[in-house]
Protein backbone atom coordinates (compact mmCIF):
# COMPACT_ATOMS: atom_id res chain seq x y z
CA UNK A 1 0.00 0.00 0.00
CA UNK A 2 1.45 3.50 -1.09
CA UNK A 3 1.08 6.42 1.82
CA UNK A 4 -2.53 8.04 -0.17
CA UNK A 5 -4.37 4.02 0.50
CA UNK A 6 -3.15 3.70 3.87
CA UNK A 7 -4.45 7.57 5.00
CA UNK A 8 -7.72 6.39 2.86
CA UNK A 9 -8.04 2.70 3.11
CA UNK A 10 -11.76 3.09 1.18
CA UNK A 11 -9.90 4.51 -1.69
CA UNK A 12 -7.90 1.55 -1.80
CA UNK A 13 -10.69 -1.17 -1.41
CA UNK A 14 -13.21 1.10 -4.16
CA UNK A 15 -9.21 0.84 -6.15
CA UNK A 16 -9.45 -2.98 -6.05
CA UNK A 17 -13.17 -3.48 -6.67
CA UNK A 18 -12.78 -1.56 -9.85
CA UNK A 19 -10.17 -3.39 -11.14
CA UNK A 20 -12.00 -6.80 -10.30
CA UNK A 21 -14.57 -5.24 -12.11
CA UNK A 22 -12.76 -4.54 -15.18
CA UNK A 23 -11.39 -7.84 -15.26
CA UNK A 24 -14.51 -9.16 -14.76
CA UNK A 25 -15.43 -7.14 -18.00
CA UNK A 26 -13.05 -8.13 -19.90
CA UNK A 27 -13.99 -11.34 -19.13
CA UNK A 28 -17.41 -11.14 -20.60
CA UNK A 29 -16.42 -9.58 -23.55
CA UNK A 30 -13.89 -12.11 -24.63
CA UNK A 31 -16.83 -14.72 -23.62
CA UNK A 32 -19.62 -13.01 -25.54
CA UNK A 33 -17.10 -12.50 -29.07
CA UNK A 34 -16.16 -16.47 -28.34
CA UNK A 35 -19.93 -17.11 -28.73
CA UNK A 36 -20.40 -15.24 -31.39
CA UNK A 37 -18.35 -16.86 -33.52
CA UNK A 38 -19.37 -20.16 -32.48
CA UNK A 39 -22.68 -18.92 -33.44
CA UNK A 40 -21.33 -17.94 -36.63
CA UNK A 41 -19.85 -21.25 -38.02
CA UNK A 42 -23.00 -22.93 -36.39
CA UNK A 43 -24.77 -21.14 -38.89
CA UNK A 44 -22.94 -21.65 -41.69
CA UNK A 45 -22.90 -25.55 -41.39
CA UNK A 46 -26.99 -25.18 -41.08
CA UNK A 47 -27.06 -23.44 -44.16
CA UNK A 48 -24.67 -26.27 -45.67
CA UNK A 49 -26.70 -28.85 -44.44
CA UNK A 50 -29.88 -27.38 -45.28
CA UNK A 51 -28.51 -27.05 -49.26
CA UNK A 52 -27.49 -30.52 -49.08
CA UNK A 53 -30.79 -31.74 -48.43
CA UNK A 54 -32.44 -29.63 -51.09
CA UNK A 55 -30.33 -31.27 -53.30
CA UNK A 56 -30.91 -34.80 -51.89
CA UNK A 57 -34.24 -33.90 -51.96
CA UNK A 58 -34.46 -32.72 -55.57
CA UNK A 59 -32.20 -35.46 -56.33
CA UNK A 60 -34.87 -38.20 -54.49
CA UNK A 61 -37.76 -36.25 -56.43
CA UNK A 62 -36.28 -36.65 -59.50
CA UNK A 63 -35.71 -40.34 -59.40
CA UNK A 64 -39.12 -41.04 -58.18
CA UNK A 65 -40.70 -39.14 -61.33
CA UNK A 66 -38.36 -41.49 -63.17
CA UNK A 67 -38.91 -44.54 -62.05
CA UNK A 68 -43.36 -44.04 -61.84
CA UNK A 69 -42.54 -43.74 -66.15
CA UNK A 70 -40.66 -46.79 -66.31
CA UNK A 71 -42.59 -50.55 -67.03
CA UNK A 72 -42.85 -52.17 -62.85
CA UNK A 73 -39.60 -55.03 -62.84
CA UNK A 74 -39.96 -58.15 -62.16
CA UNK A 75 -37.94 -58.76 -58.54
CA UNK A 76 -37.18 -62.47 -59.83
CA UNK A 77 -34.75 -60.74 -62.50
CA UNK A 78 -32.96 -59.23 -59.70
CA UNK A 79 -32.44 -62.98 -58.40
CA UNK A 80 -29.04 -63.87 -58.36
CA UNK A 81 -28.55 -67.11 -60.31
CA UNK A 82 -27.13 -68.90 -57.59
CA UNK A 83 -30.67 -69.19 -55.62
Amino acid sequence: MNEAQQQHPEAASEAERLADLEIRVNAAEDLVETLNRTIFRQQQQLDLLQAQLRHLHRQMTSAAESNATQAPRDLREDIPPHY
